[in-house]
């Protein structure tokens, strides 16, 4: 019965499951992931919007997963730095994903956070910290950061990445390579603490036949693609297409939702 109900789920989604594979494939084969690109295409379908939030973490974990195992061998981690950050989105992350939201709050949110993700994707080739890291360590300022992205990636159901990497170059926090790996487990973390509190929450729901074609998807197009260099993008083209996409995504979903 559960593999006539997977060869369903596949003939029914199978261009999202396509989009998903194109996605994988050529992000990981420039070094990124595309988490949003995931939650602009899943924004778009007609998956009900509470099952968006948790695929859209899973699927960062997934995506993820082999950047933070690849820069801990390489012990590229600054723990000092990056504690406060993890302590204190872990929670909110938490809370955001725990919290009853009503899909109209839902889709506006995320209306408004593609947007601005895709006005920093498309600006970020200016944001590039320099080789000289800024050795001073700012506690409050790493927790707050911390906290206000967790809280918002918990809701949307996004990592945080696309928000906390940009704010660490124009601070010049750390090294662009230790930057990287920050925002890897940052991710990470998030995702893993946002899917926890929307499964804590009573009415949660997820079509697992549907998020587990997308997982394996998302991992074999990781797989491909990390093995294989790309001639045709490079990451600046691939980030700017990906800003026009979540651009018009987010611009749908605010003309559709917005009160007017």
């Amino acid at each position: 019965m559960s593999y006539i109900l997977i060869l369903e789920t596949f003939f029914q989604f199978w261009h999202i499951i396509l989009l998903f594979f194109i996605v994988a494939v050529l992000y990981s084969s420039v070094g990124f992931g595309g988490g949003s690109s995931y939650i602009a295409i899943l924004a778009l379908t007609s998956v009900v919007f509470t099952q968006i939030r948790a695929t859209a973490l899973l699927c960062n974990i997934v995506v993820v997963s082999g950047n933070v195992l690849l820069f801990n061998r390489q012990k590229v981690f600054n723990w000092k730095k990056t504690t406060p950050l993890i302590m204190f989105s872990v929670p909110f992350a938490y809370l955001g994903g725990y919290l009853k939201i009503s899909q109209q709050f839902f889709f506006i949110l995320l209306g408004l956070t593609l947007l601005i993700a895709a006005i920093t994707m498309w600006i970020s080739k200016h944001f590039v910290a320099s080789k000289e890291k800024n050795t001073h360590s700012n506690f409050t300022k790493n927790a707050s950061y911390g906290g206000i992205i967790g809280f918002i990636s918990g809701m949307v159901g996004i990592g945080g990445g696309i928000f906390l990497a940009p704010l660490l170059h124009l601070t010049n926090w750390d090294t662009p390579k230790k930057i990287a790996a920050t925002a890897s487990i940052f991710i990470f973390v998030n995702s893993i603490a946002g899917l926890l509190g929307q499964y804590s929450n009573p009415n949660f729901r997820i079509d697992w036949y549907l998020t587990s074609v997308l997982l394996i998807t998302v991992f074999i197009g990781g797989q491909i693609g990390s093995r294989m260099s790309t001639n045709y993008f490079t990451p600046i083209q691939l980030k700017k297409a990906t800003a026009i996409l979540i651009a018009f995504v987010s611009l749908r979903i605010l003309f559709k939702y917005l009160p007017l």
